[in-house]
């Protein structure tokens, strides 16, 4: 879907001359079940729609594509994506952050099954534990979304949605060998029965992984300069039943326990879980109107060690809760909600306070006028920590022929503060207000019979931003002292090309510190990244190669460490040993290039995984 790593100007030149686009947008709400999944996006209104109906910047990977590019790890599967930066702090299982769009790592909100995930102390969302053999889909909206989620979505939002059948039954399974003794085995059910008036469905996948792993780290703290393994447990379960046209429910449970090894800290290893609790309930009681339920809990858990002897512990909780209706109104589709969340932290560390809640209320209007379509949302927050804050959004499309569509947005944001920024012992600031920010873009794309484009321009002005304060108390913290600029380019393009599948996207920004270190650039974002996929079958042989671009990027605020700009290639093969069964083997890092995405952190140089997966034919 989204990559590309030719020349980067020139290739968004190229990307700007391909024209041509899917019709207009649609504001009345479709049935979710009715649709194809790998068409369906739900991100971006919080209804079902196609995503060539979408007004927002979209990016879906459906289970298709990632069984296609065999990535290892869901930060390799979205490295190199339109907007997207990530950093790793030394391999398979280590820490791994995702900037969209040149904002921070914790403005990103991320989503599993429509349950917010991530750490209250420290921000961010494990993704680094979340197996790629447990995703069906994911959707990645780009922009300011905090008119519909609240805090977090100053960059955007990334949705996962684990395993779910389309077919009466389906079942899977894999097993894997690679490089640094890496061993990966999955199997799952899935399956689905009735009709359009009744009937359930359900889905179950187990996977486990175990790899020596690499010296993460190369610096002189090393205490422990040896592999610093991984290993990860995990399953998903859903389940929903239609009772008739107008109630149904779902249910859905994920789950990982990681064990990691790792360097250049107190701790040497760690103990983890990563764990969502959701459940819907919908009801129709006309054609107009669509009331849901939305319930779940979130867990991050970590214990750490050191030697083999217990350091400290940091968990946090998430419990939500939400009610929204669809109501459809004439040509238009107003949707209404009310959100609740309570954070809480339970660690060996003492926190002054140790949770909080927070009230959202917001309500949006989708409407399509001829060839002019309209997205407008609002929102209030209410935080028992910091107080109020209103958020909100506009977005227009214009549909200018039958092919190429126009769009316009501006939107507002926030990101409310950690518990460790505001909390943590000798270090939080409890006076701490939110960082707020305003974002405008254009957006011109195109689809027709040879594939599809898009490109965009934006810029994110970000106030109060929180940052490390020498003058802040005895020994310094983090304080609303800063402001950044980020502007950008996004260029996407897909195509068949003498019988390759073609992706490509190149993301140019600008991501510029505005106050205390102005015009130095924000840390870990690239200003030049790109990608590009090529697959092409050849009877029952399959042969694919990804090539990723990344350019230069400071990994301090004073820009003093510069991390070297780099490029990856990745090629696999497979062979179809029947309808059900496949061969597959992939080389990543082919020419074994060393580089750094994070400061003395060490990236795995060539691997490789060899598998044999069994899965009939959909």
């Amino acid at each position: 879907m989204q990559r590309s790593p030719v020349p980067f100007r020139r290739a968004v030149l190229a990307a700007s001359l391909s024209l041509v686009l899917s019709p207009a947008a649609v504001a009345q709400q479709p049935d979710e079940e009715a649709m194809s999944l790998d068409k369906v996006v739900v991100t971006a209104t919080r209804t079902a729609q196609t995503q060539d109906e979408t007004l927002a910047s979209v990016t879906v990977i459906d289970r298709e594509e990632i069984d296609r590019l065999q990535p290892p790890t869901l930060p390799d599967l979205l490295r190199g994506r339109a907007g997207i930066s990530l950093t790793n702090n030394g391999g398979p299982g280590k820490a791994s952050s995702l900037y969209l769009r040149g904002t921070e790592s914790d403005h990103v909100l991320v989503l599993i099954d429509g349950v917010k995930v991530g750490s209250a102390t420290s921000g961010g969302a494990a993704l680094q534990d979340i197996p790629v053999e447990q995703i069906e889909r994911i959707e990645i909206v780009r922009g300011p979304f905090s008119s519909l989620y609240g805090s977090e979505a100053i960059g955007g939002v990334v949705q996962i949605f684990t395993r779910r059948p389309q077919g009466p039954f389906e079942p899977n399974a894999r097993v894997a060998v690679g490089s640094n003794e890496t061993l990966r085995a999955n199997a799952g059910l899935a399956g689905r029965g009735g009709n359009d008036e009744r009937g359930g469905w359900y889905a179950l996948q187990l996977a486990h992984e175990q790899t020596e792993g690499i010296n993460a780290y190369r610096g002189t703290r090393n205490f422990d300069p040896d592999l610093d393994g991984y290993r990860n447990d995990s399953i998903s379960a859903r389940g929903g039943y239609r009772f008739n046209p107008r109630w149904d429910t779902e249910l859905n449970v994920f789950r990982t326990e990681g064990e990691n090894e790792y360097d250049g800290g107190p701790a040497s290893e760690a103990e983890t879980v990563q764990q969502v609790v959701g459940g819907k309930l919908r009801y129709r009681p006309t054609d107009a109107v669509a009331l849901s339920l939305n319930l779940g809990r979130s867990s991050d858990l970590s214990d750490n060690f050191f030697n083999g002897v217990f350091s400290s512990s940091f968990n946090t909780r998430r419990e939500l809760g939400g009610v929204q209706a669809d109501l459809g109104l004439g040509d238009g589709l107003l949707t209404v909600g009310f959100d609740w969340q309570r954070d809480e932290v339970d660690s060996t560390t003492a926190y002054n306070v140790d949770s909080r809640i927070n009230r959202g209320l917001f309500a949006q209007w989708q409407q399509t006028f001829g060839a002019h379509s309209l997205q407008a949302s609002v929102r209030r927050d209410d935080d028992s920590q910091f107080g109020g804050e209103t958020t909100g959004a506009l977005l227009w499309g214009w549909d200018f022929t039958d092919a190429l569509r126009l769009t316009a947005s501006y939107g507002t944001g926030f990101k409310a503060p950690t518990f460790n920024e505001l909390y943590f012992p000798g270090y939080g600031n409890p006076a701490l207000g939110p960082e707020n920010s305003e974002s405008v873009e254009l957006g011109l794309r195109g689809e027709h019979g040879w594939g599809y484009w898009t490109l965009n321009g934006y810029q994110t002005v970000v106030d109060d931003l929180i940052v490390y304060d020498a003058n802040f108390g005895p020994f310094g913290g983090p304080n609303n002292i800063d402001k950044a600029r980020i502007r950008g380019v996004e260029a996407v393009v897909g195509a068949n090309v003498w019988g390759w599948d073609m992706s490509g996207s190149v993301t140019l920004i600008e991501p510029e510190n505005d106050a205390g270190n102005a015009g130095n650039v924000l840390p870990r974002r690239a200003k030049q990244s790109a990608r590009i996929d090529l697959d092409r079958s050849f009877g029952a042989f399959s042969a694919g190669a990804s090539v990723t671009g990344v350019g230069e990027r400071y990994d301090n605020v004073a820009n003093t460490v510069r991390l070297g700009g780099y490029g990856l290639t990745d090629l696999r093969v497979g062979y179809a040993l029947g309808e059900a069964w496949q061969l597959r083997l992939s080389v990543d890092n082919v020419f074994d290039k060393p580089y750094e995405t994070a400061a003395l952190y060490n990236q795995p140089g060539r691997t490789w995984l060899l598998s044999i997966g069994y899965r009939p034919v959909r």
